[in-house]
């Protein structure tokens, strides 16, 4: 569905993006991991076209995409969930959901189809629809937040550290949401900096490295594998015990 080749990207005339190769096949769930500043929220916004590559190739089934505008992207079924909370705080649930279909909004019956659908997903909409976003609490925020961003109908949904600030039961909520628009078939694409979170949601993992793919296979490859372990998870692995990775994920360079 969507493959990255050779993405280099920055700002400022520097490169943070080192010639990023990646691909994301339908209806799966992908993680990117790996320490601050490896560019994975780098990768994301270049996806979504907010940042522009100064070379390599981005497409969506088979479309090149590298030099579209981003609301092109969103026409394409791209959309993102950005790190920080962006919901407009003085406006309603309600109002901040219907903000997603602004490209629809002169098709009012589809609107209306969408925001259904969106109420019977995420219940928290319903719930709250007339108060403020301003007064829910982080995970639900973050879940408004999702509920916007389908109002598109995405194919693919671009999630930035969906797990930051949130409390364990709100954290719960996210994935479970998570996990069910995956299963009704939306691919997700995901940078996690909770990184039993993200590979235990995912079934493919990346692990990033000075702006470069270090690894790729499985989610439960990469999470098992005793030197992502040592790196990322605080020496615990769930490898076996001869101290090999189960499934063996591909090995971009030498070394994470």
């Amino acid at each position: 569905m969507l493959s990255l080749k050779g993405v280099v990207a920055g700002y400022g005339g520097g490169s943070v993006l080192q010639g990023v190769d990646l691909e994301c096949a339908p209806q799966t769930i992908t993680c990117i991991v790996g320490p601050n500043g490896a560019g994975k929220s780098t990768v994301l916004r270049v996806i979504s076209g907010l940042l522009k590559p100064s070379s390599g190739e981005i497409s969506m089934n088979g479309e090149a995409i590298a030099d579209r505008s981003p609301d092109e992207i969103l026409r394409r079924g791209i959309t993102q969930v950005p790190q920080s909370h962006a919901l407009f705080p003085t406006m309603s649930v309600r109002e901040n959901v219907l903000m997603g279909g602004y490209l629809i909004r002169k098709q009012r019956a589809l609107l209306r189809e969408r925001l259904d659908m969106v109420l019977e997903r995420v219940p928290i909409v319903a719930a709250r629809g007339g108060d403020n976003a301003g007064n829910l609490s982080g995970g639900q925020r973050r879940m408004v937040e999702i509920a916007r961003c389908l109002m598109l109908d995405p194919k693919l949904i671009l999630l930035d550290e969906p797990s930051l600030g949130l409390d364990p039961r709100s954290l719960a909520g996210v994935a479970g949401l998570i996990n069910e628009l995956n299963q009704a078939g939306t691919t997700v694409l995901l940078v996690e900096q909770n990184v039993r979170l993200g590979l235990g949601l995912a079934t493919h993992g990346v692990v990033m490295e000075g702006g470069k793919v270090r690894l790729t296979g499985t989610a439960t490859a990469i999470k098992d594998d005793p030197e992502i372990a040592s790196l990322y998870l605080g020496g615990a692995s769930g490898s076996s015990a001869d101290g090999r990775s189960s499934g063996g994920p591909k090995t971009e360079t030498t070394s994470v």
